[in-house]
């Protein structure tokens, strides 16, 4: 990418999608004039496009309150790509519909099945008498209410949605929780520059054994080597062996950090560094 060019970031979903919010907050560095957003299908797909189309891709990785997305961290293992930075994002969903609906009007509340499940009570609440329709993902609800012209219906979306696909906010601030907000990683075919605020994210397996993972953990306690996250995965191809994601204060370059990340190769048969990348602010 030449200096002066915008930031090209593949995102999962359709104009509008919360990823694509998220890709907007990110600032460019090296002297990127913007960001451009490019929308793909599916996750897979947005890995696929880093390096190719895409200078980055942009994925969630976990949601305060819905916990992991399962499939990012499988697909982390599985992709050559590094994490080059994180977004935390407010996830404030917008109830919208046609110009000309009213809140009476509304029968059908599409999104994704954890929008939905976000903002429960509040339906329950303001439109009892409505039925909860899953779909594939929040802004492509909206989009789907403007192609077919669905005036009984209303989309759970972000309030880009509602001005990317021509749609008409009855009421913002659905979410049951405020304090609903989803983390975001950015990726990218290269290393990041961490910076003196990183993060680092690894991930591990070993043999299945009495005591591995507090020999594992205790590799960074020793060092005082903060953790701030641990999540385990099933390995695809070794039933019933398990992958760990850690993620942790500091970077690969830090001498605690190094030195723990060789005594944790010691004790397992695979270690990986995902990333180590400047820490964002929840």
């Amino acid at each position: 990418m030449a200096a002066g060019e915008a930031v090209r970031i593949a995102f999962q979903g359709v104009p509008g999608a919360y990823s694509e919010e998220a890709a907007h907050r990110f600032r460019a560095r090296g002297g990127a004039a913007g960001v451009r957003t490019l929308p793909r299908p599916t996750f897979r797909d947005v890995f696929g496009a880093v390096g190719v189309d895409a200078d980055l891709g942009i994925v969630p990785i976990e949601n305060s309150l819905a916990g992991s997305v399962r499939e990012n961290y499988d697909l982390l293992l599985e992709r050559d790509l590094e994490i080059v930075g994180e977004i935390y994002l407010g996830i404030r969903h917008c109830l919208m519909a046609l110009p000309g609906t009213e809140m009476d009007d509304v029968e059908v509340v599409l999104s994704h099945p954890q929008a939905l499940s976000q903002c429960a009570s509040t339906l329950r609440e303001e439109l009892p008498g409505a039925e909860s329709r899953a779909a594939s993902d929040t802004a492509g609800s909206a989009r789907r209410i403007r192609d077919e012209g669905l005036r009984s219906a209303a989309a759970l979306a972000s309030e880009r949605a509602a001005e990317v696909h021509d749609l008409r906010i009855l009421r913002r601030g659905m979410e049951d929780n405020p304090e609903n907000t989803t983390r975001f990683l950015l990726l990218g075919p290269e290393p990041a520059e961490p910076g003196p605020n990183a993060k680092t994210t690894i991930v591990f397996s070993g043999p299945d054994e009495p005591g591995l993972l507090h020999r594992c953990l205790g590799a960074f306690a020793r060092r005082d080597v903060d953790l701030t996250k641990i999540e385990s995965r099933p390995l695809s191809d070794a039933p019933w062996e398990y992958a760990f994601y850690l993620d942790l204060r500091g970077s690969d370059e830090d001498e605690a950090v190094r030195e723990a990340l060789d005594e944790l190769a010691r004790a397992t048969t695979f270690v990986r560094t995902l990333g180590s990348y400047p820490a964002g602010s929840p």
